[in-house]
């Protein structure tokens, strides 16, 4: 006698398996923390924190680039136009502005290199003139790193100058003479790093005091900005009524 075939119940196909799902990766979550932490922080300074900021930047900054520049030295010579028998103060303020304005032209400036050792470019750039309204005198000013050579640049353009009055003297009438050699400068005429310090401090508490105006302000705490209800005008009609 045969057993009865039992059939097992057919088999469903295999489900996949649910796989959990990927989280956000940790690095993300972690900036976000950090960011929250950081302006809570913000939010805790007092008000006066950005000015204080500004202020202390600046200051290092300005110090910092007193201290890094090169210290620049001035130096100053005068010329002075003189009339001739055959000419007149007058005369003499006026080819005194003219000189005033030839004196860093090429001319003069490449024979002045041969007395100052450098070349034209360099005193083109480093050599300015001034001249008064009101006296027939030149001013000639030279600006340098070397002291001694501030010195010497100022004097061989002065010098250059007078020659080239000189060869002229019998046309214009009018001699220009050295009033007074430039002197070796003791003392630097760039800023120092004190007073770039205290010009950038000041820059920097302007623009900490702008941004102090630009902070938004913090929202006022519970029932501190509620304003009392004032109640509107009462109509005529109500009144006679209440009466």
């Amino acid at each position: 006698m045969t057993e009865p075939l039992t059939q097992s119940p057919a088999q469903s196909p295999a489900q996949p398996s649910a796989e959990p799902e990927a989280g956000p990766p940790a690095r993300p979550r972690r900036a976000r923390a950090a960011l929250h932490r950081v302006r809570n922080r913000l939010r805790s300074l007092p008000p006066w924190s950005p000015l204080a900021a500004g202020v202390l930047a600046g200051g290092l900054l300005g110090a910092g680039y007193g201290l890094l520049t090169t210290p620049q030295y001035t130096a100053t010579g005068y010329v002075v136009a003189v009339p001739t028998d055959k000419s007149d103060p007058a005369t003499a303020l006026g080819f005194a502005q003219a000189y005033g304005r030839v004196a860093t032209q090429l001319a003069v400036l490449g024979d002045a290199q041969m007395w100052a050792d450098v070349p034209v470019a360099r005193l083109k750039e480093s050599v300015r003139t001034a001249t008064s309204p009101d006296a027939p005198m030149v001013s000639v000013t030279a600006t340098s790193a070397d002291p001694e050579e501030a010195a010497d640049m100022a004097n061989a353009v002065a010098r250059a100058l007078t020659r080239h009055a000189a060869a002229s003297v019998d046309d214009t009438h009018v001699e220009l003479r050295q009033f007074a050699r430039a002197t070796k400068p003791t003392e630097a005429s760039s800023a120092s790093a004190a007073v770039t310090g205290l010009v950038g401090a000041s820059a920097g508490g302007l623009l900490g005091g702008l941004a102090l105006l630009a902070r938004p302000r913090r929202a006022p705490a519970d029932g501190a900005g509620a304003t009392a209800a004032v109640p509107g005008p009462a109509s005529a009609a109500g009144v006679r009524g209440q009466l």
